[in-house]
């Protein structure tokens, strides 16, 4: 029986997700099969995601802990306070605007900054990126350096 009085749950919680490392030949191999696509590359032969910065990975008990822990008010959180405090440090812009994902943050950019037919310049936009120029009426250009030609 569950001892009601108990100041917190009697067990912990943690995420584990299994992963395994392909060899190099069998990333080689699944690259060449994608044609260089990493769009094309199943998720389970990827160890690390760097294609997106939507969190994909598994979190870590400290980070379940601080997300457990977190200032869920709908207005004036002590998280967020502290978030943009950081962001003040280091940036030294006084106006924080925090955002979900990057896309929502180009979304913003792009609104706001862009005029209609301006040139968007970026070594190679990514997939969303370039969809939001393009949504806005910008003109994405790539110039990207010419090793990133080569497969070696």
């Amino acid at each position: 029986m569950i001892d009601r009085r108990q100041p917190s749950e009697p067990y912990r919680i943690k995420a584990v997700e299994p992963i395994r490392l392909l060899s190099r030949d069998e990333r080689l191999a699944r690259l060449k099969a994608a044609r260089y696509n990493v769009f094309r590359i199943d998720a389970a032969d990827i160890y690390i995601d760097l294609l997106t910065d939507s969190g994909t990975g598994s979190m870590s008990n400290s980070q379940w802990a601080a997300l457990m822990m977190g200032d869920e008010s709908y207005a004036g959180a002590l998280s967020f306070r502290r978030f943009e405090s950081a962001v003040r440090e280091v940036f030294r812009k006084k106006l924080v605007i925090p955002v979900h994902q990057g896309r929502v943050a180009e979304n913003l950019v792009f609104s706001t900054l862009m005029k209609r037919g301006q040139y968007v310049l970026n070594n190679t936009h990514f997939d969303t990126t370039r969809g939001n120029v393009l949504h806005k009426g910008g003109v994405p250009i790539d110039l990207p350096c010419p090793e990133s030609n080569s497969n070696d």
